[in-house]
């Protein structure tokens, strides 16, 4: 009998099961798919001479984490490359602002656009250089972070306090109009506030674009050399140097509970799985709460909370195998990692608004990966292995474009989405089409059927609207990793500090799991469990329901 079963070998069941490793608990994974990795995987499926991300493909938040740096992943077999510029965007009338690791590169980008922007950038990036220590370490713990809290209160008061406080939580729109004179600064900006589903008029989203381009300006956009999944690769190895155990293949069908406490898990095929100590979940809050507890286990007021639990955007994802490197216009995209395709901050604005509408955008912004740019082992030497992802709408009402798009996501629908953004990417880079040698599509269901976390193709968790962050995540009044049920801990992005790679959500469950002392009585009830499993008698659940 393990002390832990971790549900999920993502990137936080992997994260969580080492730390509990690393404390001496027996810790067994269970994995649905028939390999790990959850989001953090790559293939040859587009190409056998090309390595292709199946899901998320640059880690700045990993670069940036105590979290996964303290693991030590390097000692097994994990190595970082960097593309030579971190994030472009260009413009159809050939000007592009550029976000690279030294800042006096990113503010020359900007003085092109309007002379002084760059000493803005430079302002706030000295701003972030005074808040960085803490506003991570507050990031990376649980809500509330109280000790991290209370120093970044202090550096706030330093750098201005309520009016940065202000600053951080205008919409990306008003903070570039109030920082730049040109259009330059605002695209950075909007563009990373756009990697999750915050649109240049949403709340917060100032805050969250500086964040995220302050991430690249010091860390990076980094990727694992060889693929995303050498990161789980990585992981697992680590995992099982310490003797954790990783089941692949194994569907969690429910939370075992007994008297209000996590006792086991019961697979799909009937074999159930105790746990001496606790459950970790990474999957999806409505996973969690919706079917894996039953839900006369869980308060009446956190079920009708979650009722008003919010997805952020579906996505919609091409790979590519390209004969040659990208047909930039702007020559400066070409040495970017993440290309951000948009034709100004209004076009950004346009598409939020059509997904608003329920409406398939019409010119759809996309984030345009470089692999091969990023990772020279990716493909051939003078191809490129290459990616673009965009939004769509969870219930399609109505397509913005001429192709009818329903939502329905057949095949002939992805099709022509597909075409639709690699027409997108020809007015940045006029013969792409030129250099396709292959391509795959990965619509909405297809990236659900890969990993059920991605709901409708949902990449972070639920949305990172102010509504659904810090103590309103995923409801009102959680935003821990603790759960109504003793010994079960949400351990994924549904949890604060939301989506991303860098193992908070895993780190923090693994803590609050060791905290607790172990439970009178517990290891009575699951020996139970386990002869009820080896004679096939099933004994009944709270509530006479059959366990």
């Amino acid at each position: 009998m393990a002390d832990a079963v971790v549900i999920g070998a993502g990137p936080n069941g992997l994260v969580a099961a080492n730390l509990l490793a690393d404390a001496g608990w027996s810790v067994t994974v269970l994995e649905e798919q028939p390999e790990p990795g959850g989001a953090v995987r790559h293939d040859h499926g587009v190409h056998p001479d090309f390595a292709n991300d199946l899901f998320s493909s640059f880690y700045p938040l990993a670069a940036a984490s105590p979290v996964v740096s303290g693991l030590g992943l390097e000692e097994h077999g994990l190595r970082w490359s960097h593309a030579p510029h971190v994030v472009a965007h260009p413009l159809s009338d050939g000007r592009c602002a550029i976000l690279d690791r030294d800042v006096d590169v990113t503010a020359d980008s900007l003085d092109t656009f309007a002379p002084g922007d760059g000493d803005a950038w430079r302002r706030l990036h000295s701003m972030w250089d005074t808040l960085r220590p803490d506003l991570l370490d507050a990031l990376f713990t649980p809500f509330p972070p109280v000790r991290s809290g209370l120093r970044l209160a202090v550096r706030l008061r330093g750098t201005g306090g309520l009016r940065m406080a202000r600053t951080l939580v205008l919409p990306v729109r008003r903070m570039a109009e109030e920082e730049f004179r040109g259009e330059g600064g605002g695209l950075l900006l909007a563009g990373n506030a756009l990697h999750a589903d915050l649109a240049p008029e949403a709340a917060g989203s100032g805050g969250f674009g500086w964040l995220m381009s302050m991430l690249g300006q010091t860390y990076g956009f980094p990727v694992p050399v060889g693929g995303a999944g050498a990161l789980t690769d990585a992981l697992v190895r680590r995992l099982e140097s310490r003797g954790g155990a990783l089941r692949c293949g194994r569907h969690v069908e429910r939370v075992v509970v007994r008297d209000g406490r996590a006792l086991a898990v019961r697979l799909a095929d009937g074999e159930t799985v105790p746990a001496r100590r606790a459950v970790l979940a990474d999957v999806s809050v409505p996973a969690l709460y919706g079917e894996l507890v039953a839900p006369e286990d869980l308060p009446r007021q956190l079920l009708s909370d979650l009722e008003r639990f919010q997805w952020d955007f579906a996505t919609f994802k091409v790979d590519w195998a390209l004969d040659g490197p990208v047909p930039w216009q702007c020559e400066q995209a070409a040495g970017a990692g993440t290309v951000h395709l948009a034709d100004g901050l209004d076009e950004l604005t346009r598409f939020a608004a059509q997904l608003a509408m329920g409406r398939v955008p019409d010119r759809p912004f996309s984030l345009f990966g470089q692999m091969t740019t990023s990772d020279p082992t990716r493909s051939p030497a003078g191809t490129e292995s290459a990616w673009a992802y965009t939004h769509v709408p969870h219930r399609v009402v109505g397509d913005a474009g001429d192709d009818g798009i329903t939502g329905s996501w057949d095949k002939d629908e992805q099709e022509r989405m597909a075409d639709r953004v690699e027409a997108h990417v020809e007015r940045f880079a006029p013969g792409f089409r030129d250099r396709v040698r292959a391509r795959r599509i990965l619509a909405p269901p297809t990236l659900q059927n890969l990993d059920r976390n991605l709901h409708g193709g949902a990449i972070n968790g639920g949305t990172a609207a102010m509504h659904q962050q810090l103590f309103f995540r995923p409801a009102p009044g959680t935003g821990r990793p603790e759960t109504p049920v003793k010994g079960l801990y949400l351990a994924s992005a549904g949890a604060h500090p939301g989506g991303g790679v860098h193992g908070a959500h895993g780190a923090n469950a693994a803590r609050a799991a060791l905290r607790p002392s172990f439970a009178p009585g517990l290891a009575a009830a699951q020996q139970l469990l386990a002869h009820r499993d080896r004679t096939g008698h099933r004994q009944p659940d709270r509530g006479g329901r059959p366990a």
